[in-house]
């Protein structure tokens, strides 16, 4: 029998906060699903109805072997293809900034799913700040560990880029929170500044804002 303690206890931070704003029994879409660790933890501590989209076909074979419902896709390619509201959570998990078009698939995000939940690495913590101050190179860190020249991510954002292209896309931000490997939390409000410094990754819950009724 899993052990679902177990599965909790060795998730990733970023797991479990976006595992705490999803509602218990919802379906749940998560896009770069990787090996597929998330959709796990979703369907043991959440009972939802977990799909996932991922490009590499290895992960794709791993998730498959987990039991977990997963197809072969592309976040930038493949989103357009789903009809609105299909899924009450949209996940996409460090992945964003590893896309071609970050605009284009968070509105497919949003439109797919009745909320969209993104995390990120945040290229204004203070670490990277220093390293690009005192070396003027680009910074290797647990969160960004390769060279430039290997580096998948190709659309790295602060936390404070994107809340302004939330802004752009006049999209609700729920909640927000940033943290720290060891999972130490700065709740993201109206000022930015302590968030952008400390923050090594940011977690957001976001919805399109409701229309205007008319009368």
């Amino acid at each position: 029998m899993l052990d679902k303690t177990k599965t909790v206890h060795t998730s990733r931070v970023d797991h479990l906060l976006i595992a705490e704003m999803v509602a218990p029994g919802s379906r749940v879409l998560d896009v770069g699903c990787g090996d597929g660790e998330l959709l796990q933890l979703l369907a043991d501590t959440k009972a939802v109805d977990a799909r996932g989209v991922e490009l590499s076909r290895e992960r794709v074979n791993a998730c498959v072997a987990r039991g977990l419902s997963v197809i072969q896709g592309d976040a930038d390619q493949d989103l357009a293809d789903y009809p609105d509201q299909a899924f009450d959570y949209a996940i996409l998990s460090l992945t964003i900034q590893a896309t071609l078009r970050p605009r284009e698939v968070l509105e497919n995000l949003l439109r797919i799913g009745r909320r969209a939940i993104i995390s990120f690495p945040n290229f204004g913590h203070w670490r990277i700040r220093t390293d690009l101050l005192l070396w003027g190179r680009m910074p290797r860190t647990t969160n960004l560990p390769e060279p430039w020249y290997a580096s998948p991510d190709s659309h790295l954002c602060t936390i404070r880029d994107f809340v302004e292209l939330c802004e752009l896309l006049d999209t609700v931000v729920e909640e927000a929170v940033a943290f720290n490997s060891a999972g130490r939390r700065l709740p993201i409000k109206r000022s930015l500044s302590l968030q952008n410094l400390f923050g090594e990754k940011a977690v957001f819950k976001l919805r399109h804002r409701a229309p205007a009724q008319n009368f």
